[in-house]
């Protein structure tokens, strides 16, 4: 792989009148190997007005797209259509020969979740399954564990892995707003309203998580636990990213939102028991779960028939995708339930890096 010339002196400045990231915003992350090298060398060392010499769709095609090092690269990459990362300008954000990466490295992402799931166009036969609530799940539950014989440093490590996605709540799901039209693009605001805190800053649900990471004692800066997360943490944030981004998507990401909506509320009320179970049981711990069992219970009903049903009379076209968005969101969900729950259940450590006060410090993850 071609390396990246890094410049000596200072990083570029932030051009003028962009908006300085908050203090309350993590550093950008560590690589995890050769493409995830050369897109932080580039963010953080070149000067964004000239070209990169990045790797080519043939390298970027020969790591494993599920992997650390593609995952880590789609995230950064993805970063720059939300916050950024300090000291990295803004104008990176639609720079050529980055897209062109990125989007060497979704089209590895999207082939190898469809590989990966069913497909079909039975979508009333996936929005069922996803009610079914079985009372010995076969398929490893990280919820089901958390609240039957989890303890607390495996609920911190989860808040660390989770803080990835919560922090992000519901803004990819934004992008899918101007792409609908009619009662799916009214009721799918209805739902984001109720994300964003229903015109409250305090209740947004993205603060609630943060609050939340707060009062266990967690790192509750955005990004600021994405070095330890593994690949099968960031997969499923960069699901959001992907069908957000790509119009060509947008009926994947309702599906997306969908499963989430739906999935909520019982994984919710097992999160408050477990908090309960392990003696964390105050509002400012079960708060952002006791939030989704009351909100999501009704979002439910608005994805499945006011938004999926009015999407899909206005564009039946669109039912594959869909399904494909609930098949991809419940195989990513899977593939980081598995991770968790092997890791807790043989006594490791889940993340990346050990939490500094977990039972774990000072061990290799």
């Amino acid at each position: 792989m071609t390396a990246i010339p890094v410049r000596a002196g200072p990083r570029p400045p932030v051009r003028p009148g962009a908006p300085a990231q908050p203090a309350h915003h993590a550093p950008p992350p560590r690589p995890r190997g050769e493409l995830s090298e050369a897109a932080l060398g580039a963010l953080t060392g070149a000067d964004p007005g000239e070209p990169l010499r990045l790797p080519s769709a043939r390298e970027a095609a020969a790591v494993d797209p599920l992997g650390e090092d593609s995952q880590l690269t789609l995230y950064v990459l993805y970063e720059l259509h939300y916050r950024g990362f300090p000291g990295v300008p803004a104008s990176w954000e639609w720079h050529p020969d980055l897209l062109r990466l990125r989007g060497d490295l979704e089209r590895g992402f999207e082939d190898a979740l469809r590989e990966r799931t069913a497909g079909g166009i039975d979508l009333a036969a996936e929005l069922d399954a996803l009610l079914v609530e079985p009372v010995h799940p076969q398929d490893p539950s990280v919820s089901h564990h958390l609240a039957d014989t989890g303890v607390w440093w495996q609920l911190r490590e989860y808040l660390a892995h989770r803080s990835v996605y919560h922090l992000k709540e519901a803004d990819p799901h934004a992008w899918v707003i101007p792409r609908l039209t009619g009662q799916a693009k009214a009721s799918l605001v209805a739902v984001e309203f109720d994300e964003f805190g229903g015109g409250r800053g305090e209740r947004v649900h993205a603060r609630l998580f943060a609050d939340l990471l707060a009062a266990a004692d967690l790192d509750d800066r955005y990004g600021g636990h994405l070095d330890a997360a593994p690949a099968v943490t960031l997969a499923t944030v960069n699901l959001m990213s992907l069908t957000g981004l790509h119009r060509s998507l947008r009926g994947a990401l309702v599906g997306h939102f969908a499963a989430a909506e739906i999935t909520t509320a019982p994984s919710a009320r097992r999160m408050v028991r477990a908090l309960e179970h392990s003696g964390h049981g105050e509002p400012g711990f079960t708060r952002f779960y006791t939030e989704h069992i009351e909100a999501d219970a009704v979002h439910e009903q608005v994805m499945r028939h006011e938004v999926i049903g009015a999407l899909l009379a206005a564009e039946p076209e669109l039912t594959a995708d869909v399904v494909f968005g609930i098949q991809a969101t419940g195989l990513l969900e899977e593939r980081l339930a598995a991770h968790l729950v092997d890791a807790w259940t043989a006594g490791r450590v889940s993340l990346r890096v050990p939490l500094p006060d977990g039972p774990h410090a000072g061990t290799d993850a």
